[in-house]
């Protein structure tokens, strides 16, 4: 299993020693879905949620992640093929914001390729919460993942 704090749960290793998940290859990776439908406190225009959701991704690295080609990774000798591809994913995704961004503007499949690629630990399965492999928690709001019900069409 790798270090010795590991457990091994649902095709999934947590190593509580070092915050790192590894799936393992029997390609248990938590799928990704939409957003439940969910309503602005007030009705807001397309331009207005365009706005809020470039206001976020310009801020969002300061709030907490990772920022930056970070290429430095301890993972168990065993899960040498893991190590590659998340060496990989840092050349394709040279920061997480950017794979979380780029995952939360596609279609479901490609979203799930992006978060894949770029060893993203996806807790909640509408992308509101995730971690890099190496603990750092990344929180995105609803509104960058999926329109709000009371969305006003701009004129």
């Amino acid at each position: 299993m790798g270090c010795a704090g590991s457990s091994q749960n649902k095709g999934d290793v947590w190593c509580s020693s070092c915050l790192a998940a590894v799936v393992t290859l029997t390609g248990s990776a938590k799928k990704i879905r939409k957003p439940k439908p969910w309503k602005h406190p007030q009705p807001i225009t397309k331009s207005q949620l365009i706005q809020l959701r470039e206001e976020f991704w310009d801020t969002a690295p300061h709030y907490g992640g990772r920022k930056g080609n970070q290429s430095s990774i301890n993972l168990p000798n065993i899960y040498i093929i893991t190590t590659l591809i998340y060496s990989v994913s840092l050349w394709l995704f040279p920061e997480i914001w950017d794979a979380l961004r780029a995952a939360a503007e596609a279609d479901l499949s490609l979203a799930q390729a992006v978060v894949d690629s770029a060893g993203v630990i996806i807790q909640n399965a509408d992308l509101t919460v995730c971690y890099d492999e190496r603990g750092a928690k990344y929180e995105l709001p609803k509104y960058v993942l999926s329109e709000p019900t009371n969305l006003i069409q701009d004129s």
